[in-house]
């Protein structure tokens, strides 16, 4: 079990927080069981679930905000299967896959596209690959 969480960290390390365009990310299964995160993000299997369903029904991000590590961020977009919220200058976007979701967070200094665009192709990527 420990080379599986090793692989998935590898992706958040590599595909996502490598690529300099996002700063904290994760790796979670749509159960909200969180397979890999970079250090420090700690976001809850809770905020996760609130997140999946917002793929299906976004009201409750809508009416609540998008909740990423205890902290609350504005909905601003979604469909069935992508959500962007934002929180000052930060933004976050959340891409699904078959059973897993792929959440990662920008700064001032980080371009909210390429952000979205790097968390969209690995989600892309582990859906083609059967995940």
């Amino acid at each position: 079990e420990r080379e599986i969480t090793m692989s998935w960290q590898s992706y958040v390390d590599d595909h996502l927080i490598g690529t300099g365009h996002v700063v904290q990310g994760a790796i979670c299964g749509v159960d909200g069981a969180i397979w890999a995160a970079s250090a420090g993000f700690n976001v809850s299997p809770e905020e996760v679930q609130k997140i999946v369903a917002g793929f299906e029904d976004p009201s409750g991000l809508q009416a609540g905000g998008i909740y990423l590590c205890g902290e609350k961020h504005m909905f601003i977009r979604s469909d069935d299967r992508f959500v962007a919220g934002k929180k000052d200058s930060n933004g976050i976007f959340a891409w699904k896959a078959n059973t897993c979701v792929v959440i990662g967070t920008h700064g001032e200094n980080i371009q909210g596209n390429n952000c979205n665009t790097c968390v969209g192709n690995l989600a892309d990527y582990l859906m083609n690959s059967g995940m």
